[in-house]
């Protein structure tokens, strides 16, 4: 994990500082890329202690498709807690959530990515923005699993190159808590190895990407392990690349230790498709060799 360290140090050194919708403050770069070779093991920060059950709860809470982020929370996961409060909803105009549910995120629309279909209209009127009212019209609304269909994709057609699931929804991101910061992946097989690759328009170096890279890193070893293929490579290709101000002083600690050898992950249940995946629980998952160093001060996620 050398390359994350370097990444937190080019950020340091050559980072450009702004202002933030947070209020913090941040200091960026733009347009950067790491690579993991599964193989050579599961990529966990060893630098600071960085629990992989927060990031597998969360994405095994995406795949099921679910929304109310107090599952999270009964699990003693707070990730979400500050950006599902009533007040933080009604700041984005979503008063009609509950408080805790994060709306049509992430795991809405990479299992129920909604297709309409309009038959039986008669005629049609031009607003003037140039959307269209259809009148005596039937709708027929149809959910699109992403996961799903990127895992039969994957065995029935490997070398397809559209196994993609994305979470950018245009048309629907008022209707969510927070826009997605990691909005796209894709999955290409190569001599009996699946690779892939995740997309971030905005990025939390200190304490989201160490996440990231560990739920996608997850999510390519389980998919392989149901399409009968090898871990591959992972990708990531961030955008907006920042440090927090809050965070500049564990940064430049945790630069001055050195990494340690790669655990390895095993997934000790048998699966086979996409609902074997979803039935996945904490207990299924191994976590071998990690011996990170100690965490570092709490530094309060900025949101």
């Amino acid at each position: 994990m050398q390359n994350y360290l370097n990444l937190m140090k080019e950020i340091m050194e050559t980072g450009v500082d702004r202002s933030d919708r947070t209020g913090v403050g941040t200091r960026a770069v733009f347009g950067k890329t790491l690579s993991f070779k599964l193989a050579d093991g599961f990529p966990m920060i060893t630098t600071r202690k960085t629990p992989f059950r927060i990031a597998f709860e969360e994405t095994m809470f995406f795949l099921r498709g679910e929304t109310d982020t107090k599952k999270l929370e009964e699990k003693k996961i707070n990730i979400w807690k500050g950006n599902t409060t009533r007040e933080f909803l009604d700041n984005r105009g979503l008063t009609y959530l509950p408080e805790g549910d994060m709306g049509k995120g992430y795991g809405y629309q990479w299992t129920k990515w909604e297709k309409y279909d309009i038959v039986n209209y008669c005629d049609s009127d031009i607003e003037e923005n140039d959307s269209e009212t259809f009148h005596g019209a039937q709708v027929n609304v149809s959910y699109i699993n992403q996961v799903k269909n990127v895992i039969e994709g994957i065995k029935s057609n490997p070398y397809d190159r559209r196994h993609i699931i994305q979470a950018w929804n245009p048309g629907q991101l008022d209707e969510m808590a927070l826009p997605p910061c990691h909005l796209y992946n894709q999955y290409v097989v190569m001599d009996g190895k699946l690779n892939s690759s995740f997309v971030m328009r905005s990025n939390d170096v200190y304490h989201g990407l160490p996440f990231n890279i560990m739920s996608y890193a997850f999510l390519n070893i389980a998919i392989a392990k149901i399409c009968n293929l090898e871990p591959g490579e992972l990708v990531y290709f961030g955008n907006d690349v920042h440090l927090y101000t809050s965070q500049f002083e564990v940064v430049k600690e945790q630069l001055t230790r050195e990494p340690r050898a790669l655990p390895k992950l095993i997934i000790k249940k048998d699966i086979k498709s996409y609902e074997d995946l979803c039935s996945l629980e904490y207990a299924d998952i191994e976590i071998v060799g990690y011996d990170p160093h100690p965490a570092l001060t709490k530094i309060e996620m900025a949101v």
